[in-house]
C-alpha cells in the first residue's frame, strides 16, 4: 500500500473494493486521472466523514479540492474522461460517445434492477430470481451480439462503455458462474474473462483497510516506483 501525508490538493474518493459502481469509478480514474486520496468504506460501519460528504451515503463519492461533491459513479467517469482521456475512451472505433453513454445508462436503468432481484431475490417480496435472471439476460445477449467480431463493445480497444458495464456483468456472472459460462454467449464470456484477467482490472482491486480519520493518506493510483 502506498501512502503519503499530503492530501489537501487531491480529490478524495470514498470507495468500497467490491462495489461495481466503485470499481468503474476507479477504472476511469486509473485511466484518466487525477491521482486521488482513496478512503475505503466499510458499508456496515460507515465513517462519519463519509456520511457527512455523500448526500446518498453510497459509494463511490468523490470530493474535489474546491469542495464540489460528485456522488455518482457515472458522473465520476464523465468528469475524469472529460478532463483527460489518453486512451481515447470517449472516442470509440465505431459508434459515438452518445451511443456508448446510452448503453451504459441502460445497464443502470434496465439491467441492474434485474441483477439485484436475481442476486438478492430473498430481499424482495414476490420476486422470482430465475425470472429476473432471464430478463437480465436480454441485455447480456445484446452485448454478446455487439461483441461478435470485436475485442470490445465498440471496436478492438476498450472504451468508456467497457469500463462502465463490465463490473456489473462480472457481478451478474458470479452469482452462478457455472450457469453463466454454460450460456450461448461465447463472445460475452470471452470479453468478461479478458476483463477479469486484465492488468487494468487487477490494479484497481487492491485490498485496503477501512479508512479512519487520522490514517496516513492512501494514493490511488499508487505512485509508480522509481526502482
Amino acid at each position: 500500500m502506498q501512502t503519503g501525508t499530503d492530501s489537501g490538493q487531491r480529490p478524495i474518493l470514498y470507495s468500497f473494493r467490491r462495489c461495481p459502481y466503485a470499481i468503474r469509478a476507479r477504472l476511469a480514474l486509473a485511466a484518466c486521472g487525477p491521482q486521488v486520496e482513496l478512503r475505503e468504506v466499510i458499508l456496515r460501519d460507515k465513517a462519519p466523514e463519509f456520511l457527512a460528504t455523500s448526500p446518498t451515503a453510497t459509494v463511490p463519492c468523490m470530493q474535489l479540492p474546491d469542495g464540489t461533491i460528485i456522488d455518482e459513479s457515472l458522473d465520476i467517469m464523465i468528469w475524469a474522461s472529460a478532463r483527460n482521456d489518453p486512451e481515447r475512451l470517449r472516442q470509440p472505433e465505431f459508434g459515438s460517445y452518445e451511443t456508448m453513454l446510452g448503453l451504459v445508462e441502460r445497464c443502470e436503468d434496465e439491467f441492474k434492477g434485474h441483477l439485484d432481484r436475481y442476486k438478492y431475490a430473498s430481499r424482495y417480496d414476490d420476486v422470482d430470481g430465475t425470472g429476473e435472471r432471464a430478463k437480465a439476460s436480454l441485455y447480456l445477449r445484446e452485448l454478446d451480439s455487439r461483441l461478435q467480431g470485436n475485442a470490445f463493445l465498440f471496436g478492438d480497444r476498450r472504451s468508456f462503455a467497457d469500463i462502465g458495464i463490465a463490473p456489473f456483468v462480472r457481478q451478474f456472472a458470479h452469482v452462478d458462474l457455472n450457469w453463466f459460462n454454460a450460456q450461448d454467449w461465447p463472445d460475452l464470456i470471452r470479453w468478461l474473462d479478458e476483463f477479469k484477467a486484465s492488468e487494468a482490472f487487477r490494479s484497481v482491486m487492491t485490498k485496503y483497510p477501512r479508512w479512519n480519520a487520522g490514517d496516513p493518506v492512501t494514493l490511488f493510483p499508487a505512485p509508480i516506483s522509481a526502482d
